[in-house]
């Protein structure tokens, strides 16, 4: 059994993540209001998924590149999106195939915690943003890990996604971790954000709520290029 290999359930995990509680009305909701104004911006939509976020970013006037390493999330996204983005294959884990400063914004959404480490990502991120560009970015929280919360270290859970057992791989990091990381590749936090869900989630999916309302599933990171 692959680990987070998307492609083996792409469909089921874009239509879950479509409407859950945890995706729809908590993350996604947070993060697009953490982005802002990006009407006009060069948009790098970093992990894109099936373009969900990228559709938000799109409508509200950003030009907007996807990128994503699951080339069949990357077809549910160029499905949806339709032509008005430019969407790649590429791993996080590489050096990314982009001139310095192509970017204003760059959004990565719950890909952070995929990666064993973030030296090359956030100094690529770092090198792709213009003078003054942000990056707005989600994690799992710290309250996520299973183990030792001083340590970085992996742990895994089974997904069950359209009859399948999906084998899933994280990295949980703590918070002075994911500070030093950003401070070495060149980045100054300006808002760190633990959301409440969306109150539209109460009556729609009332245990997720009351679970989000006291115990945070993601944290968010908004961090300005030095």
């Amino acid at each position: 059994m692959l680990e987070n290999n998307f492609d083996a359930f792409a469909d089921t995990y874009q239509a879950d993540n479509e409407n859950n509680a945890w995706n729809a009305y908590y993350e996604r909701p947070a993060i697009l209001s953490m982005a802002g104004n990006v009407s006009g911006l060069r948009v790098l939509d970093a992990g894109c998924g099936g373009g969900t976020h990228a559709a938000a970013l799109l409508d509200q006037g950003a030009i907007l590149t996807g990128i994503d390493s699951s080339a069949g999330m990357l077809e549910i996204a160029q499905r949806r999106l339709d032509g008005r983005a430019r969407l790649l294959l590429a791993d996080l884990n590489d050096p990314l195939p982009f001139e310095g400063g192509a970017f204003d914004l760059i959004l990565a959404s719950l890909v952070m915690h995929y990666l064993p480490d973030w030296s090359l990502p956030l100094s690529e991120f770092n090198r792709l943003l213009s003078d003054g560009g942000r990056l707005v970015f989600s994690t799992h929280h710290l309250l996520a890990g299973r183990d030792n919360y001083f340590e970085t270290y992996c742990f895994k859970e089974t997904w069950h996604r359209g009859g399948k057992d999906i084998a899933m791989r994280f990295w949980h990091r703590p918070l002075h971790g994911m500070f030093d990381a950003l401070k070495s590749a060149g980045f100054q936090i300006d808002i760190l954000n633990e959301p409440q869900p969306d109150p539209r989630a109460q009556s729609l999916f009332p245990d997720a709520y009351n679970s989000l309302r006291t115990k945070p599933r993601f944290i968010f990171f908004s961090a300005v290029k030095l």
